[in-house]
């Protein structure tokens, strides 16, 4: 009998599928604009937002290294995502499938959206780990709540910004989507602190850490 897997291994692919499940369905919901309250946002800010308190609870754990290979790992979903998604809309339907438009109009947005995704992500990601140590450095490894909201909350501004204006540049209201994205995910940041200190402290119970 193979032996079990360490419970640090564990713990550590449950938040890397969290951070990919996360990630990849935001690019696919983000195709419907939803409002929050009077606040007009893609329907995949939420979905999104869960990737932020993944790499937080990672690089606090795990450190920069791995937070970044989980960064990169995630890169490679959204491009897989992307041809599959490609593929799907090419292969001809069946006779009796008489929905082929409706499915090419609501997942061919998506490909500008993955794209935009690319970019947005891949900045404020990476942005995010390095804030993220570099305040733990400031802070001599204290006040987690402070790195979690600055880091977060700066690296959803760069990627609110870079991710409207590449998506729905010329076909949305850029900067209405962006104000409105942006509050959201300050209250999301902000909301999701204690999220972050459990996971935290469960993880590091579980490890012993």
């Amino acid at each position: 009998m193979k032996p079990e897997l360490p419970r640090d291994e564990k713990l550590f692919i449950l938040l890397i599928g969290v951070f990919v499940a996360g990630l990849t369905i935001a690019s696919v919901l983000a195709s419907k604009i939803i409002d929050l309250f009077g606040l007009y946002v893609p329907a995949g800010v939420l979905a999104y937002s869960i990737t932020f308190i993944a790499t937080d609870a990672i690089s606090e754990i795990w450190g920069k290294a791995k937070a970044n290979w989980v960064v990169f790992t995630g890169f490679l979903a959204l491009l897989v995502v992307m041809l599959l998604v490609n593929l799907a809309i090419i292969l001809p339907a069946a006779p009796f499938w008489k929905n082929q438009s409706e499915f090419g109009v609501v997942l061919r947005g998506t490909n500008r959206i993955i794209l935009a995704s690319f970019i947005a992500y891949l900045i404020s990601q990476y942005h995010d780990v390095w804030a993220f140590h570099r305040w733990k450095k400031l802070t001599h490894g204290k006040h987690l709540w402070l790195r979690n909201n600055l880091s977060t909350i700066v690296s959803q501004f760069l990627d609110t910004t870079i991710f409207i204006t590449i998506a729905f540049y010329g076909i949305q209201p850029v900067w209405q989507l962006i104000w409105g994205q942006f509050i959201v995910k300050i209250a999301i940041a902000v909301a999701d602190t204690p999220v972050v200190y459990l996971l935290v402290v469960l993880i590091r119970k579980n490890m012993n850490r």
